[in-house]
């Protein structure tokens, strides 16, 4: 007679299986599937390898440094880089310290065209994972080049001056490839505002293809001053805007006598107030359904016109 088991009983005639034993499986063809046992105890027995950064902990909400852009920790160091006249692309000091040493940056940094930020703690904990002591300072890979002296010596060498005025482009890539525009179609020198442009790091060094150690940049700041020099010294401002009545191809403006191209932001283009200084604007004229260039293939455009027509002219 079979005794029969009740629900919460445990079966105690069932044979006993080692605990190390695994369960077979088999693939489509009823073949046995080898275990894998060796390889986790390769991967067990392998030791960790140490990260790059030192087993540090990540900290996902803390952007990552940028390496390819020297920066400056602390106020004395800031000031120091300052006295020996290092060129800086930033300045940002936390907006709670204020003394004689925070005073000396801003007044050095303003006669050097360098801004400077007043900003909170957050935003210099955003751009670095150091120990900032509430300074820090962006070092620029290039030295800027004061505009006079290269107007001047244009001038005095008996050569036509080209020039490009760059309003409001903050995007780093297309400063680059600006740049790179401008230096293949023989621009003299990159004008920029201290305020309100591009950060100059290594991503638009390599984006230049080198043309930033070539081509000089000049930061201004205030390009409605820099356009009344321009004026003054006999050189044409030119605008590209598509609100323009003049169209590039038709040859409306003579652009082989010194001139300096203006350009704008791709998002609202040349501020009213510069177009108004322009001695003339031109649109370049499209076909297509999209009505609107990126900035660096426009500029590239608008260059070239300048070399076809001096070319020509030859």
């Amino acid at each position: 007679m079979v005794r029969r088991r009740g629900p919460m009983e445990k079966r105690t005639d069932r044979p006993s299986r080692p605990v190390t034993e695994r369960r077979t499986f088999y693939d489509e063809n009823n073949r046995p599937v080898p275990r894998r046992d060796s390889n986790r105890e390769e991967h067990a027995e392998r030791p960790r390898e140490p990260r790059a950064d030192g087993d540090k902990p990540r900290y996902p909400h803390k952007p990552a440094a940028d390496r390819s852009i020297e920066m400056l920790f602390g106020l004395r160091p800031i000031l120091e880089a300052l006295h020996a006249g290092r060129t800086l692309e930033k300045i940002y000091l936390l907006r709670t310290t204020k003394n004689s040493i925070t005073q000396d940056i801003s007044a050095l940094a303003k006669a050097a065209n360098i801004p400077v930020a007043m900003v909170p703690l957050e935003k210099l904990d955003g751009l670095t994972r150091k120990n900032h002591q509430g300074a820090v300072a962006f070092v620029s890979p290039i030295d800027y080049a004061p505009l006079d002296n290269i107007v001047a010596r244009l001038f005095e060498e008996g050569k036509t001056p080209l020039l490009l005025i760059l309003d409001r482009i903050t995007d780093v890539r297309n400063f680059g490839s600006i740049a790179r525009n401008a230096e293949c179609m023989g621009a003299h020198a990159i004008v920029v505002p201290s305020r309100g442009a591009a950060q100059i790091n290594g991503d638009a060094l390599k984006t230049s293809a080198g043309a930033l150690n070539l081509i000089p940049v000049c930061r201004e700041p205030n390009l409605k001053d820099t356009i009344r020099f321009l004026h003054d010294s006999g050189i044409q401002v030119v605008g590209c805007t598509e609100k323009a009545n003049d169209s590039l191809e038709t040859g409306a403006v003579d652009l082989t006598g010194p001139v300096a191209i203006l350009m704008g932001s791709e998002e609202d283009g040349i501020s009213p107030e510069y177009l108004r200084l322009a001695d003339h604007t031109l649109r370049i004229p499209m076909a297509g359904q999209i009505s609107s260039l990126n900035v660096s293939v426009a500029s590239g455009i608008m260059l070239f016109e300048v070399l076809r027509q001096r070319l020509t002219v030859k």
